[in-house]
């Protein structure tokens, strides 16, 4: 039975088509506004909704595998976007890839067939109330505009400049030492001996990453991603093409740091700075990257200490309009004046077609919730949903970058299996329980 209520969900991709059919399948009427075809982008080429303009793979589906087990979290949602995915699938191993336009087309027809929902071609460039802005990393000039306006000028971002995020668990120790310039540089919560990890190189160790970062391949994509450098996302391979020591007086600098080891300054210095509150992820400081993946990880795998990591996010430099989430927004994603202004999607700091996907479902949730005079609820930070939603709301506003489905983000077992695999399926099985308890409780 339909209600009188009438939702307004700005963007037509995986996050806002998501949000719109879990609504009009509660009941809603909903008006999904789509600005293509009458204002196109640079990366799209047909006028269907959640067209993929990047990759056709949702990645892994096993749910020992971080985006795996965030699509087992929302297949328990019922999620249509995974649905269409499996209809449109290809051959691809455990991956969920497919054919885009056979997917595309799966989620345009059911979207539009859907009596409770009503597809509308236009630009819209306000924040509806009760609404879900899903406008992904490419946002128009004018809703950007008022999202800035609305949020303050600080409070999105048009460039995504990308460092690598290490899990704590695969840096070697032995090597790797605590400690902040001087001492000087300290971080609220920062263990003692300081703020920073530090891989320590000597000269020929220091020539010999040079030399690789020189010759590294580097990833190019669509026109739009062709973005001007200016000195806050400058890549790392860029710094390198100034000169030599570039590296050694930027990022790299040894100034204020000594070995303990060797009570001596190392002739350079890659810094690792805490990613989230319980230090199980850390950011390569200053080392956003073009590099394709398998290249990222042979040069960085060069450096002392960082022989064996694990990348639990790779760098990228590209646009992507996205909100400063922690600094902006409340923990359920929503306008601070009004919390039936929501976001989903690209545009909240999340990476991925997957995690776009589930931010989309949580969007609707809430919004039914709080029509119905509820609060909004977020899964516990023991599922991937939930730790996703943790992390927009307690990463370090100064440093807020979007992030990826990863198991760095879930709270620690106890105890921690000694088998990673192991370890692995005891997540995916506290997250799969932890959801299903939260589900009951509405």
């Amino acid at each position: 039975m339909t209600v009188s209520k009438e939702i307004q969900i700005v963007g037509g991709g995986l996050a806002g088509s998501e949000a719109a059919w879990q609504l009009a399948e509660r009941g809603y009427r909903v008006v999904l506004h789509e600005m293509r075809p009458v204002r196109s982008t640079e990366a799209h080429k047909t006028d269907k909704l959640a067209e993929l303009v990047c990759s056709n793979t949702f990645k892994s589906t096993e749910v020992t595998n971080a985006h795996g087990l965030l699509k087992a979290e929302m297949r328990q949602l019922g999620s249509v976007i995974l649905t269409a995915a499996d209809e449109a699938r290809v051959a691809a191993g455990s991956a969920l890839a497919v054919d885009r336009d056979v997917f595309s087309a799966a989620v345009h027809d059911r979207i539009h067939a859907h009596a409770n929902i009503t597809v509308v071609r236009e630009e819209l460039t306000t924040l509806p109330s009760p609404g879900i802005i899903a406008t992904g990393p490419l946002t128009s000039d004018g809703l950007a505009t008022a999202i800035r306006e609305r949020l303050g000028v600080e409070s999105l971002a048009f460039y995504d400049a990308i460092a690598p995020i290490l899990a704590e668990e695969s840096l070697d120790h032995s090597i790797v030492f605590r400690a902040s310039r001087y001492g000087k540089e300290t971080m609220e919560g920062a263990d003692e001996g300081g703020a920073y990890l530090n891989c320590p190189m000597d000269k020929a160790q220091y020539e010999a990453f040079m030399d690789a970062l020189a010759t590294a391949d580097q990833f190019t994509s669509h026109e739009f991603d062709k973005v001007p450098y200016f000195e806050g996302c400058m890549p790392v391979e860029e710094m390198a093409r100034r000169g030599r020591e570039s590296l050694r007086f930027g990022p790299m600098k040894p100034v204020g740091l000594d070995d303990p080891r060797t009570g001596r300054r190392p002739w350079a210095v890659v810094q690792l700075r805490k990613e989230d509150r319980a230090g199980r992820m850390w950011n390569i400081v200053g080392f956003q990257t073009r590099l394709r993946i398998p290249e990222q990880q042979r040069v960085l795998k060069m450096v002392p200490g960082l022989e064996n990591a694990e990348f639990l996010r790779f760098g990228s430099i590209h646009r992507n309009s996205y909100v400063n989430s922690p600094a902006s927004l409340t923990p359920h994603l929503s306008l601070r004046d009004d919390p039936q202004v929501m976001f989903a999607g690209q545009i909240t700091g999340v990476e991925g077609y997957t995690e776009s996907t589930a931010t989309g479902i949580l969007a609707a949730i809430n919004l039914d919730r709080m029509l119905r005079g509820l609060e909004p609820v977020i899964p516990p930070p023991t599922t991937m949903l939930g730790a996703l939603y943790r992390y927009l709301r307690e990463a370090d506003p100064k440093h807020f970058q979007p992030m990826n489905a990863n198991f760095g983000l879930l709270e620690e077992l106890s105890p921690v299996p000694r088998d990673k695999g192991k370890k692995r399926e005891m997540y995916a099985e506290r997250a799969l329980s932890a959801l299903a308890a939260w589900q009951a409780t509405f």
